[in-house]
């Protein structure tokens, strides 16, 4: 990504004076775009980003509040329009930044705006700037093997003890556990409420001896998934995210943020996943480059720049920095994409595409990275399973977007404890 001008900004003369007998009056001293501007260029000036360790920018970076530009002034943001994020992400990209989303993408895309709305000042001050800088690494901890798409039948439970609560339960497929220091986690707190009523959500200590990290192994050898188990681990009740009930409704915005960040991204036009099948055509001898095949590289190509477009769109609209049930647009049309991008990326490398390399084990220090198009094959399978199904998505939009009637739920009024399950 090559960097761009500052934002364009205002006239603002030096005073008022004449132009052609034409009266020139001072214009506002300052706008949001030129405080973004002018703070992009002190913090690029006094720490060049490919001089500077990247912990120390990023630090520098949301200490001006450039963070989340949306978050409120000492949370690492300026109480601005989430649009101007854009401009800054932009800049430091182009200058060669890091990217703290790719150090910390759970933290960074959701449970860092998570703590944001829902966390008190202590925590909002104690967990938002490490998070950024990558000093600590979030995990989030919803789903459990008998309550996936149904995440609020959830069964984990915390129970209170004082100014403590006991959890016991296992989580599923959590992203980067074994390197997170803190979690987000949700547990049933009240069994005889109904299932959306009785969760609450806290923010865990990873580290303690009583949560067991175990690897998921995954068909591209990696384990960036995790299983982890809580074992009568005490999580203070200052710890907690919203007041007892109020899982439910601190999750939904957690999950609106992964829809996002994870389905939500806008490269360049031609750049991104459909970049890397591009290269793959053009890389191509010549006597394989056939117009049908050329002909379902393009069809590919214009669903990619219709996505980003789309993306655009939503993205202006997202005026308050909460994302709506929008962002699962992005997250269903870019699993699709995504997979039959590299499916047809594959296709394209012919007998080559067969050959992976090894499928030893690794956990690695970072989710959702791939080296070759035949990883990024096999790990785009997950992509319409993780951040909530396809078949969700289309629920969520079909009943929440375009109004049609809900689902049959034959639980929503009885109280957790007397739902049958297996």
């Amino acid at each position: 990504m090559t960097a761009i001008p500052p934002a364009r900004m205002r006239f603002r003369a030096p005073g008022a004076g004449t132009f052609s007998g034409m009266t020139v009056t001072e214009a506002p001293a300052t706008t949001d775009e030129q405080q973004i501007s002018d703070l992009l260029d002190d913090l690029l000036e006094k720490f060049p980003p490919t001089s500077t360790e990247a912990r120390v920018f990023l630090g520098e970076q949301f200490d001006r509040g450039l963070a989340w530009v949306h978050f409120p002034v000492g949370h690492g943001g300026l109480g601005l329009n989430p649009k101007l994020q854009k401009t800054i992400n932009e800049r430091v990209f182009g200058a060669g930044g890091p990217n703290a989303g790719y150090r910390n993408p759970i933290g960074y895309g959701m449970t860092g705006p998570t703590v944001a709305v829902w966390g008190s000042e202590e925590q909002k001050t104690r967990y938002l700037r490490p998070l950024f800088t990558g000093e600590e690494i979030w995990a989030q901890l919803f789903s459990e093997p008998g309550s996936g798409s149904d995440f609020a039948g959830l069964s984990s439970r915390g129970v209170r003890d004082g100014d403590e609560w006991v959890v016991n339960g296992q989580k599923v497929w959590t992203t980067l556990a074994h390197l997170s220091k803190w979690g987000l986690l949700v547990v049933r707190t009240n069994p005889e409420a109904v299932k959306h009523a009785g969760l609450t959500a806290f923010v865990v200590d990873m580290q303690d001896p009583t949560v067991d990290i175990r690897p998921l192994r995954q068909m591209t050898g990696e384990a960036e998934f995790n299983e982890v188990y809580f074992t009568d681990t005490r999580v203070p009740d200052s710890e907690r995210l919203g007041e007892p009930g109020d899982g439910w409704r601190v999750s939904l915005t957690t999950l609106m943020n992964e829809r996002v960040s994870i389905g939500g991204s806008i490269p360049g036009k031609g750049s991104g996943t459909i970049g890397h099948l591009v290269k793959a055509w053009q890389d191509l001898p010549d006597e394989q480059k056939d117009a049908a095949t050329l002909d379902e590289v393009m069809k590919l190509w214009s669903r990619a720049e219709v996505l980003r477009l789309t993306n655009i769109r939503a993205n202006q609209n997202r005026k308050l920095g909460d994302p709506g049930p929008e962002g699962s647009i992005g997250k269903m049309a870019s699993a699709d994409l995504n997979k039959d991008i590299y499916a047809k990326a594959v296709d394209l490398l012919g007998a080559e595409g067969m050959l992976y390399g090894s499928y030893e084990m690794v956990r690695p220090e970072t989710a959702m990275g791939y080296d070759t198009l035949q990883k990024a094959f096999l790990r785009s399978r997950a992509n319409s399973i993780e951040g909530g199904t396809t078949e969700v998505m289309k629920n969520i939009l079909g009943e929440r977007v375009l109004g049609l009637p809900g689902d049959v739920r034959v639980d929503r009024d009885v109280p957790w404890s007397q739902v049958p399950r297996n």
